[in-house]
């Protein structure tokens, strides 16, 4: 009997839903183009005004909560471009707003790689129930991905019930003015190889810690006097501005339910997705929980290691991870240090599984191959699905690996607890293969995860299918030992 016959496949899929939409900021055009929409809406008669925002609400208003305000802050967005001295009344403020919205089905093209953690929410539940709070890669027009989140129960049976999704979809207020750690930021330009006598110029002239407004205000200052010669000035100024702008902060609105919060891509380093969120609850050596994930971040050239941290899912920071060892796809937080130290899964060369410590969490320098390709469904590459959960016996590290026909398949590793470079315990075979109903979607012959949790005695697996849907999948932990040590 191989160990894929012991998982059970549960009833329920997740699939797209192209109803549930975000209002975005819509930039059809530069600043020339920009100014004509707006001279056109300015020409406008307050009759025909009132006429084309009421019809703009009566179309969009119940998309939404709050669409009046997604057009202030629109509005404000293209505000610098109108000429001054001109009267603009409320409804044609809102109007011009409108013109510089527009809606995205932010999941009208697949629902996938889901991870699961503990909701910090726990009360009020019967004995042998825990609430769990998902993540998935939701990707829609242009192949752009986000992170939306649902919440649910398991039942003392391990039943899954997910909570009623909402119709509304939700992004986050930025906070505009989050707080900088000069030695971070100089280690960070120094990783990009940007240092020089511009930047040794600009951060001599901030604080220990600085905020994004004081920076941008040196560089205005800087961009004024023109101190140095072009373009090397204009090309530093650029990269500093786009380094500060990958770390930010984010805060939805605590009364919104899980399922009406959507991460979308904020930076510029992210304009086209954000991948493959790992959440994972980490509990520090004093029993603080903090949630923690990695995600690849893709402008369309290319990628950037960044993570996620919060609290309560409502405000997350957003930070850049640092270090050679973390540069490319595919890291994943152990839920908590190991003598002493932060471990993560990673996979730094496209192929192998490696394991890296660090003293600090933002920091990355040296990995170790634990594991290479050896077995004929993981010929091509092998990596990490997700954070490892942690068992008397062991972590288990559920993995990936990728065969003939380029076929996604789920492993397991058993990793020693003090030493997570030894592996004690391995599946010869995969944990779950694509089977008829999963082999088909947006990419064939994929089945993939980004966290799994215990509970009850079983291992729970939300997975994706083919980056289209995603479902659950389970195996007793004793069961999972068993073939792992045996082998």
């Amino acid at each position: 009997m191989n160990v894929e016959s012991k998982v059970l496949r549960k009833r329920g899929r997740y699939i797209k839903d192209t109803t549930r939409v975000i209002a975005r900021p819509y930039l059809p055009g530069g600043d020339d183009r920009n100014k004509k929409i707006i001279e056109r809406v300015l020409d406008l008669s307050e009759e025909k005004v009132s006429v084309l925002f009421e019809q703009v609400l009566t179309n969009f208003s119940e998309r939404h909560r709050d669409i009046g305000v997604v057009f202030e802050n629109n509005f404000q967005r293209i505000q610098a471009l109108i000429p001054e001295g001109g009267v603009i009344s409320d409804k044609k403020r809102a109007l011009m707003g409108a013109y510089f919205t527009m809606e995205y089905s932010i999941e009208s093209a697949a629902l996938f790689n889901p991870s699961i953690v503990l909701h910090p929410n726990q009360v009020d539940l019967p004995e042998g129930c825990i609430r769990f709070i998902m993540s998935f890669r939701a990707v829609g027009e242009g192949h752009i991905s986000s992170i939306e989140f649902r919440s649910g129960k398991i039942d003392v049976d391990n039943n899954i019930s997910l909570d009623p999704v909402s119709d509304f979809v939700e992004t986050p207020e930025i906070q505009l003015n989050p707080t900088f750690n000069k030695h971070l930021f100089q280690l960070k330009l120094n990783e990009i190889n940007a240092c020089n006598e511009i930047t040794t110029y600009l951060l001599e002239r901030l604080p220990p810690e600085f905020t994004y407004e004081q920076g941008k205000h040196e560089i205005m200052e800087l961009l004024k006097k023109r101190i140095f010669p072009d373009p090397m000035q204009s090309e530093t100024v650029d990269i500093v501005s786009w380094v500060a702008k990958s770390n930010y902060e984010i805060k939805f609105s605590p009364d919104r339910r899980m399922s009406e919060r959507a991460i979308f891509p904020v930076s510029e380093n992210e304009s086209m997705g954000i991948e493959d969120a790992r959440f994972v609850r980490f509990v520090d050596d004093n029993g603080d929980a903090t949630y923690y994930a990695t995600y690849t971040a893709y402008n369309g050239r290319t990628i950037l290691p960044q993570m996620i941290q919060t609290k309560d899912f409502v405000t997350f920071k957003i930070l850049t991870l640092n270090g050679k060892a973390v540069q490319n796809k595919g890291m994943a937080l152990f839920p908590r240090r190991i003598n002493g130290k932060f471990v993560m899964a990673s996979r730094q060369d496209g192929e192998n599984n490696h394991i890296m410590f660090s003293d600090h969490m933002h920091f990355w320098q040296e990995s170790r191959i634990i594991q290479e390709p050896s077995r004929p469904w993981e010929f091509v590459q092998i990596g990490n699905c997700g954070s490892p959960v942690e068992t008397e016996e062991g972590w288990i590290l559920l993995t990936h690996g990728v065969g003939p026909m380029r076929q996604y398949s789920i492993g397991a590793l058993l990793l020693d607890l003090d030493d997570p470079t030894k592996i004690i315990g391995w599946l010869p075979e995969p944990l779950i293969t694509p089977n008829e109903e999963e082999r088909d979607g947006y990419v064939p012959n994929v089945v993939y995860t980004c966290g799994s949790i215990i509970h009850n005695g079983d291992l729970i697996i939300p997975y994706g299918m083919s980056d289209t849907k995603s479902g659950f999948a389970s195996i007793p932990v004793r069961e999972l030992l068993d073939f792992m040590k045996r082998a």
